[in-house]
């Protein structure tokens, strides 16, 4: 045995593999235990931590510092996660075909990827997807989450137009989103607008090019700002991409501004949730307040930004649900979101938005 001022550095035997066993661990650990078994030696010493932090009543300081790779594989294998049923949606291009059938996607690339397989077309030809509705339904628009029984329809590149616009007020009426691949589309046209009063611009369409210039590639929010700046009085030209359609898809010409918000489609008790980082995860169904607060940033994008993003307004509530003050909320945005620079007095404005939804969901 060792001498008591040397036990931190000397164990004399391995402790009892039931010691070993914790109980079962939370999602989040459980992951980072299975990662561990796939690192080096290093990395086993940190998941060990991780378990500590949770269950220090029941292992002692010693397991942190043993490294038998036998031990803790036996422990890895036994907390491990049961593996989930493969997850297989249905799919059908939107304008009309044979019914597909996709799996093992992680994200939004991924997933048209996949759906281009099942129908043999490239994926830069996706412009965007609706959830069980082959129209183009903004309020069907695949966002950052899937029922897990919902059907996904593609909606593939149709006919290009040009048209020229006379920018007459600061604003031109359109709320702009993306399809998290590449393409940003108009999601919205505010009556009464300079876009609303030119027929040949509908709800649906992508913007490929402003003057000539591409844009595709970048994010709506990039789209916006661009459409923002065009000064006024002069004419500017957009190069349009409409959705193929069916004889019986008629398009929303516009949406007033002050609707409903778009509604999330879902289906059963769990959401496939995508992430543009990241791997995507099954989830519960979002809370009331979860609803609520992300419908109220997701106005708040519309109003400060021009776009709406309903992954975007989730991922800001799920922040703050992380936080305790205003000051912490805007740093944890400035590292999750830099690239959005939000403005101070945004996000105060959404730190109180989601304080008021959390209020009137009691």
């Amino acid at each position: 045995m060792a001498a008591p001022g040397d036990r931190h550095n000397q164990i004399t035997s391995p402790p009892q593999p039931r010691s070993l066993v914790p109980p079962p661990l939370g999602p989040g650990l459980l992951r980072a235990q299975a990662l561990g078994t796939r690192d080096m030696a290093g990395k086993k010493e940190l998941v060990w931590q991780l378990v500590l932090n949770t269950r220090g009543k029941t292992l002692g300081k010693e397991i942190v510092r043993w490294k038998e790779e036998a031990l803790f594989d036996q422990v890895a294998e036994e907390a491990a996660p049961r593996a989930r049923p493969r997850l297989v949606f249905r799919t059908q291009l939107a304008h009309g075909s044979p019914t597909g059938r996709i799996e093992g996607f992680t994200n939004v690339r991924e997933l048209y990827a996949k759906i281009a397989e099942a129908f043999g077309i490239a994926p830069t030809e996706i412009l965007f997807c609706t959830l069980n509705s082959h129209k183009v339904d903004m309020q069907k628009l695949l966002g950052g989450q899937i029922g897990l029984e919902d059907f996904i329809f593609a909606h593939v590149r149709g006919e290009t137009k040009e048209v020229e616009v006379t920018k007459t007020e600061d604003a031109l009426g359109l709320t702009i989103t993306d399809n998290g691949a590449g393409y940003a589309f108009i999601k919205r046209i505010r009556e009464d607008s300079i876009i609303n009063r030119i027929q040949a611009v509908c709800v649906g369409d992508s913007i490929e090019a402003i003057n000539d210039h591409s844009i595709v590639g970048c994010r709506h929010y990039e789209v916006a700002k661009m459409l923002r700046e065009l000064p006024k009085s002069q004419p500017f030209t957009l190069r349009l991409v409409q959705p193929k359609r069916a004889f019986d898809m008629i398009g929303q010409r516009s949406r007033n501004s002050k609707c409903p918000a778009d509604a999330k489609v879902t289906s059963g008790r769990e959401t496939l949730r995508l992430r543009s980082g990241g791997a995507a995860t099954v989830e519960e169904v979002p809370t009331e307040f979860e609803e609520e607060a992300s419908r109220r940033v997701d106005d708040l994008l519309e109003s400060y930004m021009g776009i709406r993003d309903p992954e975007l307004a989730s991922t800001m509530v799920d922040t703050a649900k992380k936080t305790l003050s205003v000051q912490e909320f805007a740093h944890r945005l400035d590292s999750v979101l830099g690239e959005f620079a939000f403005p101070d007095e945004f996000v105060v404005e959404v730190w109180a938005a989601i304080g008021e939804a959390r209020e009137a969901c009691g």
